[in-house]
């Protein structure tokens, strides 16, 4: 039985349902008696875990049961509580990555650098991924990780106005993990000074439940990267404007509103750029920042 935030509790009986109706009556009772609390009936469910998902947390829990699998001379599967990763969530994720059932390119993402857009995407595959890390089936997300990437690499070939099998063999790699190589998809951003390279990859991630494995009672979200992504272009070290990437300084407008005042006959190059991006930072150098300040045009748009 299920009980509503901002506490939650899973309750197994085994047992009749008569006998588990009269629990979730005394649990009432108490609530109601001695904490003062409502139990919310819509969300307080009684579910028959052999036939029957009970929806946790956005696991799925249930009784398994496989006749196949012999442990030490007997069924040791059956009767044993399994945690899974619901159908609906792949669909529901995968689907923010598509259009019209296939893997689409993100518009959005199409003027940002492609260290950053690596790196936006890894995030937000890797944070699923450690929720469901104690599930049985943790290794469906696969398909969500192909329609992720296939939805990466399209957004690189739209922003390079390429193809995806040419991105795909731009920036393919294999690294080592401790569940052995992996395939993924890696940028690398040099810096100066013996800086060590900025890395950003997508995959390489195992997806092998972990069950030791930690996690936070919260319902897993798709990272935005809003708090971290001015940080990530910071650390390109590369004008956004002209490709410098000395003296690098941040201009920033109050609000996107103020890009589209009336009275302005044409908009320059940086307003078009920070449009397009809806964003209201531009990580640029100091002459371009001051060609901005002082109404100078300013270098032509690296491409």
């Amino acid at each position: 039985m299920r009980f509503p935030p901002p506490t939650h509790r899973l309750l197994g009986f085994a047992g009749p349902k008569r006998e588990a109706e009269e629990i979730k009556s005394k649990i009432r009772t108490f609530l109601r008696d001695e904490l003062k609390l409502e139990l919310s009936e819509s969300k307080t469910l009684i579910t028959h875990a052999a036939s029957q998902a009970a929806h946790f947390l956005g696991y799925e829990i249930r009784v398994q049961h496989a006749d196949t699998k012999i442990t030490r001379q007997r069924r040791a599967v059956n009767g044993a509580i399994g945690l899974f990763v619901p159908r609906q969530v792949i669909r529901q994720k995968c689907a923010l990555y598509m259009s019209k059932g296939k893997p689409a390119q993100r518009g959005p993402l199409l003027h940002d650098e492609d260290f950053t857009i690596v790196a936006k995407y890894q995030a937000e595959f890797r944070g699923l991924v450690q929720y469901y890390l104690l599930a049985q089936d943790v290794f469906r997300l696969g398909r969500l990780q192909w329609v992720m990437e296939t939805s990466m690499l399209k957004t690189l070939a739209g922003k390079h106005r390429s193809t995806v099998t040419k991105m795909s063999r731009k920036y393919k790699n294999t690294i080592e993990t401790p569940d052995g190589p992996r395939r993924c998809i890696q940028v690398t951003v040099p810096r100066d000074e013996g800086k060590k390279p900025l890395v950003a990859r997508f995959g390489g991630i195992s997806l092998k439940r972990q069950r030791t494995a930690v996690l936070t009672d919260v319902r897993p979200v798709m990272a935005s990267m809003k708090r971290n992504e001015l940080i990530h272009r910071l650390l390109a070290e590369c004008c956004e404007i002209c490709g410098t990437r000395t003296n690098l300084e941040v201009h920033h407008v109050r609000k996107l509103a103020d890009l589209n005042r009336p009275g302005r006959r044409e908009r320059p190059a940086w307003v078009h750029l920070m449009a397009m991006r809806r964003r209201k930072t531009l990580v640029i150098c100091r002459r371009c920042h001051e060609d901005i300040h002082a109404g100078r045009p300013t270098a032509p748009l690296r491409k």
